[in-house]
C-alpha cells in the first residue's frame, strides 16, 4: 500500500516558521524560525510540555492557522509562505492532509463506516466507491467487525481506529496527529501509536505525531522536542534541557529548489491508495 506517487518528495518541509500573536508590550512568540523536513513512510513523535508550541507548528504544518513568516510545502508542493496562501488551502487539506485529536470527533448519528465513507463523499467520491473504500481501511485497521455500529457503542481505542481510518480516507501524503493517546489507556494508547507506524511504513505516508507519553516512544522514527517555540532532534530515553540553537532536522539543508509552487488545485500531484 503506496499513498505517495512520488516518494522522492518530502511529506512536508518547513523552513524558518516563526509564529508571533499580538505585538509590543503584548506580543508573543509562539514559533521561532522552526525547520523541519519529513520524508513519506517516517513517523516522527513532537515532545514538549504545554505552550511549547506543539500545537502552534502542527496547525501550520497543516495549514489550518498560517505562520507569520516561513515556508511549508507539502509532497513538493509550495503551499504557504508566511502567511500568504498559494493555494485554496482548505481544498489542499482535504485532499492532502488527514488528521487525528485527542478525541476521535466521529459523528454520533453515523455508523463507523459512514464516518469514514462521509470524508470521501465531500471531496465528491462516488458513495459506492466511497463505502467500499472505507469498509477496506476499516479492515486494515483491524475494525471491520465495528463498520455498522455507532460511536457512543465503541471503546476509546476502536473509536481512535476509526478516527485513523478516517484521516486515510483521501488517500494523505501527511497525517498530522494530536495527543491521539490522551483519552487511552497505556494499552490501548501503544496499539494507537503502533497503529500510526504502521500506517507510516506500510501507507508511505509522513506522520507526526504530538505526545507526552515517553512509553511509547520506541515506535516513532525518530523525535523531536520542542520548547520556548523552537524545535531539534532528541534521543528516545533522554531529553535535552537547553535548546542548542535552531537546526535544520533530518537534512543538511532544506532549500526549496525543484519546488513546485501551486497555482491551481488541478495541478496538484495524484496521490494513489491501493489497498
Amino acid at each position: 500500500m503506496n499513498m505517495s506517487e512520488n516518494p522522492s518528495k518530502p511529506a512536508v518541509e518547513a523552513v524558518g516558521l516563526t509564529k508571533i500573536y499580538g505585538s509590543g508590550a503584548t506580543e508573543i512568540v509562539a514559533m521561532r524560525e522552526v525547520s523541519l523536513r519529513l520524508e513519506p513512510g517516517e513517523v516522527i513523535a513532537l515532545l514538549g510540555p504545554s505552550g511549547s508550541g506543539k500545537s502552534t507548528l502542527l496547525t501550520a504544518l497543516g495549514l489550518i492557522n498560517p505562520p507569520t513568516a516561513g515556508r511549508v510545502a507539502i509532497g513538493g508542493v509550495l503551499v504557504l509562505e508566511g502567511d500568504r496562501a498559494l493555494t485554496d488551502l482548505a481544498a489542499f487539506r482535504r485532499q492532502h492532509i488527514g488528521f487525528v485529536f485527542q478525541k476521535a470527533n466521529l459523528i454520533p448519528f453515523l455508523n463507523a463506516v459512514q464516518n469514514v465513507q462521509i470524508a470521501m463523499e465531500i471531496n465528491d467520491a462516488p458513495p459506492r466507491l466511497a463505502r467500499r473504500r472505507a469498509m477496506e481501511l476499516l479492515g486494515y485497521l483491524g475494525v471491520m467487525d465495528c463498520a455498522n455500529r455507532l460511536p457512543d457503542t465503541l471503546s476509546g481505542g476502536q473509536q481512535q481506529r476509526v478516527a485513523v481510518a478516517r484521516a486515510l480516507a483521501n488517500e494523505p501524503g501527511l497525517i498530522l496527529a494530536d495527543e491521539p493517546t490522551a483519552a487511552l489507556d497505556g494499552a490501548r494508547g501503544l496499539q494507537v501509536m503502533e497503529l500510526f507506524s504502521k500506517v507510516a511504513h506500510e501507507c508511505g505516508a509522513g506522520v507526526i505525531v504530538v505526545t507526552h507519553d515517553h512509553r511509547a516512544l520506541d515506535v516513532f522514527d525518530r523525535v523531536l522536542q520542542m520548547e520556548d517555540g523552537r524545535v531539534w532532534p532528541a534521543e528516545k530515553m533522554s531529553f535535552p534541557s537547553e535548546y542548542a540553537g535552531p537546526i535544520m532536522t533530518h537534512a543538511s539543508s532544506c532549500s526549496f529548489s525543484n519546488v513546485q509552487v501551486f497555482d491551481h488545485p488541478a495541478a496538484s500531484p495524484c496521490l494513489a491508495l491501493k489497498l
